[in-house]
């Protein structure tokens, strides 16, 4: 039982450092959005915009524990983990940095009013969470079963693992996000493995789509197994550790030196 939730405690630890280096940008996009604002009202914009994203996040999370193990849900989930993941790797690597990636969001908020723009804070927090949802869900769906009561259509414990990511993702970008824009400034190549993890993640949800009952193409405890555990893990902290030590992260240390 202790072992069981040590895997549980240390999906979530990951989960929490996933949703830290994704909430750096989404946190500027926010910034972004209530650019256009008078000092006094951005603070309060940005503040109330993730409240109404706190409740629908939770609608989101409420919802998707009703069919998160229907096959057809699951393989939607990975191919856009897959595709989102990939995307940005590929455009890291082969494309040019986007300086302007911003100024849509900010020629689109300029001009509007107060609760106009708190409503789009909102919408944004809730697109940017549907990556680290589906992200949480190809995670905690790889975790054995609970002792806890099942909810909707999900394990307990998986789905309060889904809930605290949820909570933490909000948390890191109302109060961390400046740290996380910080280290991703020292070392850049962090941001692309972050998005390297989302794939990895996409190719877990893959396995456990192929296991599903309906479809039985892989053994229906082959992603329980220990060996697509370690499998998964090993690969996982690799992707980390080839992120930390990247040698654009030395690059961008050297020039500040």
């Amino acid at each position: 039982m202790e072992a069981l939730w040590i895997e549980y405690a240390w999906t979530l630890l990951i989960l929490i450092g996933l949703e830290g280096l994704l909430s750096a940008d989404n946190a500027l996009v926010l910034a972004v959005i209530a650019k256009h604002l008078p000092d006094d009202q951005k603070r309060k914009a940005i503040n109330y915009g993730i409240i109404l994203a706190f409740v629908f996040r939770f609608g989101a999370l409420f919802a998707i524990s009703f069919i998160a193990n229907v096959w057809q849900v699951q393989a939607i989930g990975a191919a856009y983990l897959l595709y989102l993941g990939l995307k940005h790797v590929i455009q890291a690597r082969f494309g040019k940095e986007n300086e302007n990636i911003h100024k849509d969001d900010e020629k689109e908020a300029a001009g509007k009013g107060y609760w106009p723009t708190v409503g789009k804070i909102a919408l944004a927090d809730l697109a940017f969470a549907i990556d680290s949802i589906l992200a949480a869900v190809a995670l905690a769906l790889g975790l054995p079963d609970s002792p806890l009561d099942d909810f909707g259509g999900m394990d307990g414990g998986q789905f309060l693992v889904i809930v605290l990511g949820g909570i933490a993702g909000l948390i890191l970008i109302k109060y961390a996000a400046t740290w996380f824009v910080q280290l991703l400034e020292k070392r850049p190549a962090l941001e692309t493995t972050a998005y390297a993890i989302v794939a990895w993640v996409g190719v877990k949800l893959v396995v456990i789509t192929l296991a599903h009952e309906d479809i039985d193409i892989l053994d229906h405890d082959f992603p329980h197994s220990t060996t697509w555990t370690l499998i998964f893990y090993g690969v996982l902290v690799a992707i980390a550790l080839i992120g930390w030590f990247s040698p654009s992260n030395k690059a961008v240390e050297g020039s500040k030196s």
